[in-house]
């Protein structure tokens, strides 16, 4: 029987995240381009405090994906008028996680990063660019909710108008509040968290006015809300709450990661940030395959089409591997090139070449690891892949921790802990799908 999912449709899912996700990664980019100018405590503040905030956001990001995969698979039994008390239950929790991160963000950074950052400089400017950024969270938790409605709908234009809007916004005053251009104050590294702010802020008012005039509430139960239902919530939990940890987790882990450079030093740090941009937006192509990945799976399953899951994620993943060689090919015989777009400090571009190789083969690993174990959590066995990433990233700490503590090999071998996470993933989630144990599944 012919697959429903052709790698033309795989394309069409994928290709509006992608470019998406790389219109997100323009804001990491301009925030690092322009802080990078600014100076080396500044540039590693941004790392640090902008991971911090993106490992709380990413509770939400989290959730959002597990209802990203309950809508797919509503859509995939054509049951739509159970979506729209999803995305209404969804949402009201999440604001409600919002006010939490928000206190956790803005107050007790302050406490947690003291023992933590080394540098007085860097934890200082830290905490400056958490006090503004931290106003942020709001807007991404709903953002998070419309992003979650169009992908499991597969409807996925709208995140590349979206992300494209939040770039223009966050460039255009990036540069007028970092540098305190057009009459704005000068405000440096604080200026760049408040430009972000206020580009998902302009998010939000984009979905609603494209929600507005694409979507017709009543065909999904949009504005059919009478009072919470504690069951609905349960259903949503289960598939959601091991998502929302998986993704706290890895962003946490990722957070830790850079506490393990900074004390190599800030040099270290601040090539490290400038890499990280880099490899973001490396991983472009891997973001977008795996959202693809995510609703499909759950799509074909609420169809009953279960043995076609397989042949989706190999093509899939055949797709995001082909696609991902464009910018490590690049990254790799330009190395040089992508470092000074950053800086201009001949030592942090010599520092930083070698780490470029490495990250750039991390990339390729992942890109691969990453569909599968998509397609683990796209089943709905979130637990199992709560469970798979925990000890993955456990193994990924150990790590790094070893190959700056005891192996001593610098910013460069600590950031070969990228290839052992990748790896790690496809030799841990091929067997699970092949064992047709995610058949089990309930959504």
């Amino acid at each position: 029987m012919k697959t429903v999912v052709s790698y033309k449709r795989i394309w069409q899912v994928a290709y509006p995240i992608i470019l998406g996700s790389i219109a997100q990664n323009l804001i990491v980019f301009t925030d690092t381009a322009f802080l990078g100018r600014v100076g080396d405590i500044a540039l590693g503040a941004s790392a640090l405090g902008g991971l911090f905030y993106l490992a709380v956001v990413m509770l939400g990001f989290g959730f959002g994906t597990g209802i990203q995969i309950i809508i797919a698979r509503r859509f995939g039994e054509n049951n739509l008028k159970a979506i729209g008390p999803v995305v209404i239950h969804a949402l009201l929790f999440l604001l409600m996680v919002a006010v939490a991160a928000f206190v956790l963000l803005h107050f007790g950074s302050v406490w947690m990063l003291k023992s933590a950052v080394k540098s007085e400089a860097v934890y200082l400017s830290t905490i400056e660019f958490l006090k503004f950024r931290s106003f942020g969270i709001f807007f991404a938790f709903v953002n998070i909710t419309f992003r979650s409605f169009y992908v499991g709908l597969t409807k996925t234009k709208v995140i590349t108008y979206t992300t494209i809007v939040m770039a223009v916004v966050n460039i255009v005053f990036d540069y007028l509040l970092i540098f305190g251009h057009g009459g704005f104050p000068e405000m440096g590294i604080e200026g760049a968290a408040l430009a972000s702010v206020m580009a998902e802020a302009s998010a939000i008012l984009f979905f609603m006015a494209y929600t507005h005039i694409t979507i017709r509430y009543e065909d999904y139960n949009l504005l059919h809300f009478s009072s919470l239902s504690f069951r609905s919530l349960h259903d949503i939990f289960r598939i959601s709450i091991p998502m929302m940890l998986q993704q706290f987790v890895s962003l946490s882990v990722w957070f830790g990661f850079f506490l393990f450079v900074e004390k190599l030093g800030e040099q270290s740090l601040a090539v490290s940030n400038i890499v990280r941009s880099i490899y973001m937006i490396i991983m472009v192509p891997v973001w977008g395959f795996s959202t693809a990945t995510n609703s499909l799976v759950s799509y074909l399953i609420g169809m009953g089409r279960q043995s076609e899951v397989m042949s989706l994620i190999y093509k899939t993943a055949l797709m995001c591997f082909t696609l991902i060689l464009i910018p490590v090919g690049l990254t790799v015989l330009f190395p040089d090139a992508f470092l000074h777009i950053y800086t201009n400090d001949p030592g942090l571009v010599s520092l930083g070449i070698p780490v470029m190789y490495v990250v750039s083969l991390g990339g390729i690993f992942v890109s691969i690891g990453f569909v599968f174990f998509s397609g683990v959590s796209g089943a709905g066995m979130t637990k199992t892949s709560l469970i798979i990433e925990l000890f993955i990233l456990t193994i990924y700490l150990v790590y790094t921790y070893s190959m700056v503590n005891f192996f001593k090999t610098g910013v460069t071998g600590a950031w070969t802990a990228e290839l052992v996470y990748g790896l790690l993933m496809f030799l841990i989630s091929w067997p699970y799908m092949k064992s047709n144990l995610w058949r089990l599944s309930r959504v």
